[in-house]
């Protein structure tokens, strides 16, 4: 694949062993099996596959290994799998499984230096730093930065998103434009921005938010929250390198084909 080829990516939140799709990382319903969407996705031409066991942070747990092996054997495209990796040996234990990138959210907030370590023994290709984001919203004077790098990247009164941990649930003080430019410092290979506003509305992505993003670091950054129409993929890939779908592709709204064929109309260049 050109490496400016754009890439259409379908994404398998998982919990409990289900797939499943809310809105505004809320009201989540069934979306069917894991194993099954993968191997349809892969199927319909899909370029990569994300699968996050979304409730292994939360839950302070280990992601479903067993699961991410059997989706790993049905799908023959790059695999990113994400949930509940906290140190190396997560890492190691999801890679061994079949993936082929290694989402960190919670635990890259927590230790950036697993970022940097697992980039240095892994390679960056292998680390992709998910970023949930939302606006800014109500001063909370019971955040403050702990660290010297905390401060580094706090939001502040230019600030227009704030990162969340822990599938949405928590606050995190950082500004999410800083906190991307400070993971590709740490050896980040990849960006995944997910607009928590935007996330199951079906409105569109957050262009702003998304390009913005882009517009200060130099590693593919996949948009991700809020495709509607085929028209809303074409306009983020215009600004960034992949886009992520989740309900407009697992309710049989759009196929992968109906989306690559819209793109590749407004100009995108697209693997067939």
């Amino acid at each position: 694949m050109s490496p400016l080829t754009k890439r259409i990516i379908p994404c398998l939140d998982v919990t409990e062993g289900r797939v499943v799709k809310g809105t505004n990382f809320i009201n989540l319903r069934d979306a069917g099996d894991p194993v099954e969407l993968a191997k349809l996705y892969n199927s319909e031409g899909a370029d990569e596959l994300v699968f996050l066991d979304i409730t292994a942070s939360s839950d302070k747990r280990d992601i479903l290994l067993h699961v991410v092996e059997k989706t790993a054997e049905t799908v023959f495209i790059p695999l990113t799998v994400g949930g509940g990796v906290r140190d190396l040996a997560t890492i190691q234990d999801i890679l061994n499984a079949g993936a082929d990138k290694v989402s960190i959210n919670s635990a890259a907030l927590k230790t950036p230096e697993l970022v940097l370590s697992g980039s240095q023994k892994y390679g960056a290709q292998c680390i992709v730093v998910a970023i949930d984001a939302r606006k800014v919203g109500p001063r909370d004077d019971t955040l403050k930065p702990a660290t010297a790098w905390h401060s580094e990247i706090w939001i502040d009164e230019g600030s227009q998103w704030e990162v969340y941990s822990h599938g949405g649930r928590h606050r995190t003080g950082f500004d999410a434009l800083k906190w991307a430019c400070f993971m590709e410092k740490m050896g980040a290979g990849e960006l995944l921005v997910t607009s928590m506003d935007k996330d199951g509305t079906k409105s569109g992505y957050d262009i702003p938010l998304t390009g913005g993003i882009s517009s200060q670091v130099h590693i593919p950054v996949i948009a991700s929250g809020g495709a509607g129409t085929c028209a809303h993929i074409a306009e983020a890939l215009t600004m960034c390198e992949a886009a992520l779908l989740a309900s407009l592709l697992h309710f049989r709204e759009v196929s992968i084909q109906d989306i690559k064929r819209a793109c590749a109309q407004a100009g995108l260049p697209m693997r067939e």
